[in-house]
């Protein structure tokens, strides 16, 4: 009998868990199955009509789509919000320039550069030209007020922009559930008014706007404006409207913002304002804030919209590829040069906290070597090769003694919870305490939000496997030994495409 049998039938569990269901490896844990479950409402990207995808919102965006991804692989009904910025005192700046510098033929040319020079133009002049703001602020009270032709140019732009967004968003495998805005919820505004009103949170200034008083001593040394004195709504006056409405029409038990961290004193006060109207679900709703990213640029020079962060990673990528005899094989390079630049954009964004600004590098980004999107793909690539070429040896079957080397060993203790719990194994068999590390990882994610926990397991489970492929041969070993390897390289690669489909990245089979 081979010595090591017992600490053996822990990898056997452990490995036989993975190969039986391979998305679903570490989901049915304990530990995670302690966690509520119910309806998730998680709000990101949300960029602004008529404008191109700017690549500052790529952070929400992919950020956002994390912790969608994870809340529904941990058993949530998740409802994916794009709240589109399209509304406000910018489309009536907007619409004014438009209705006197605009072109229709020019719209449907090349639409959103259109409204995007139309709009700097129009910025510029407002500036300086005191007739100028008024028309916009007069061009928004139309819109307010549902004026026909005002809201006709309005639904243009919106159209448009819709449709161009759904084409970038489609580039980076990301799709919604609802398609919402400032504007679905203006005809809530008025209750929202009148509740504060009714229960005496509504103040008028000198000014004649209309604050609510966020202080605690009651005395205005903190508070909120919800109303204009020309009796037009604000950002803030909108989200409340709209956070009402979403928990009337989705019933929703958590909701979460993901938006830059300048914006965390916006949702303080509207969490704030929900709970003195009476909403005991506020405390439910969470914001999710991110740093800035640095120094993002293209060859061409500085990056304003997101189309050409993803055309210059894929660009530079292919480019990279194109140096390898293996990209030959290939029947779409493009395609997977977008796969793994993005992917590259995915794993840097994600290394560290959240909230931290970093400063972008093209060359460390698209590192084939180092701790980076481009080596969790090829990683995975170089497994999905050998399981081709190996596809001859069943490893359905497989011996777990033969795995009882260094390499092997340190493989499974990552994918393991402790170590300790091969020694519990051994003194008194299984228990079910011998469960996944991988676990551990998806619930700190999910209770802090962060990704980078499950970007550095799924990082140190390459290096770890890289050295084991290099190490440990297939071909040419004995049938036994063969089969137990393969088994575990392809339980690895199951793990590692899992993660990266809860990062929100396609893996790639070849590269």
């Amino acid at each position: 009998m081979c010595n090591c049998i017992i600490s053996g039938a822990v990898v056997a569990k452990l490995l036989t868990s993975v190969h039986a269901e391979p998305q679903g490896f570490g989901m049915q844990s304990e530990i995670l199955q302690r966690l509520r479950r119910g309806r998730v409402l998680v709000e990101y990207s949300s960029p602004n009509i008529a404008k191109k995808f700017h690549a500052g919102h790529l952070r929400s965006t992919i950020i956002g789509n994390f912790i969608a991804n994870l809340k529904e692989a941990l058993g949530n009904d998740v409802i994916r919000v794009n709240y589109l910025g399209d509304w406000g005192m910018q489309f009536g700046l907007l619409g004014a320039g438009f209705q006197r510098l605009g072109s229709q033929e020019k719209l449907r040319e090349n639409a959103l550069q259109h409204l995007f020079e139309v709009y700097v133009q129009v910025n510029r002049e407002a500036e300086q030209d005191e007739s100028v703001r008024l028309a916009a602020a007069e061009f928004f009270r139309r819109l307010e007020q549902h004026d026909q032709q005002a809201l006709l140019l309005w639904q243009q732009f919106r159209e448009i922009s819709v449709k161009e967004y759904r084409r970038v968003y489609e580039r980076l495998g990301i799709h919604f559930n609802h398609y919402s805005g400032e504007s679905f919820h203006q005809s809530k505004i008025q209750d929202v008014l009148t509740s504060l009103q009714t229960q005496g949170l509504l103040k008028t200034t000198e000014k004649g706007t209309g604050v609510v008083d966020l202080s605690e001593a009651g005395d205005m040394s903190s508070y909120c404006t919800v109303l204009r004195s020309d009796g037009t709504s604000l950002y803030i006056t909108r989200d409340i409207a709209a956070a009402v409405d979403r928990k009337e029409m989705f019933s929703f038990d958590e909701m979460i913002y993901v938006t830059d961290k300048s914006q965390s004193g916006h949702f303080w006060q509207l969490f704030q304002i929900l709970r003195m109207l009476g909403h005991s679900w506020a405390k439910r709703c969470v914001h999710v804030p991110f740093g800035l990213v640095q120094g993002m640029s293209t060859r061409s020079g500085d990056v304003v919209f997101l189309e050409d962060v993803l055309d210059e990673a894929r660009n530079r990528m292919l480019q990279n590829m194109h140096q390898t005899r293996t990209s030959k094989e290939l029947s779409d390079p493009a395609l997977t040069a977008e796969q793994i630049g993005i992917s590259a954009l995915i794993v840097q964004d994600f290394k560290g906290p959240l909230i931290s600004d970093y400063k972008f590098n093209w060359d460390q980004v698209l590192q084939a070597q180092g701790d980076t999107g481009v080596f969790l793909q090829y990683t995975h690539a170089r497994l999905c090769s050998l399981l081709r070429t190996q596809a001859s040896v069943s490893h359905t079957h497989f011996d777990p003694c033969h795995l009882q080397d260094t390499r092997s060993l340190s493989t499974l203790q990552h994918l393991l919870r402790y170590v300790s719990y091969l020694l519990r194994a051994a003194l008194g068999g299984l228990t079910r305490a011998c469960i996944p590390r991988y676990d551990e990882v998806l619930l700190q994610s999910a209770l802090e939000l962060q990704p980078r926990y499950l970007v550095n397991f799924l990082i140190t489970l390459c290096h770890l496997v890289s050295s084991a492929h290099r190490d440990l041969s297939v071909k040419g070993s004995a049938l036994s030994v063969a089969q137990a390897r393969l088994h575990l390289f392809s339980c690895t690669c199951s793990v590692l495409a899992s993660g990266m489909r809860l990062l929100g990245i396609t893996p790639v089979q070849k590269m």
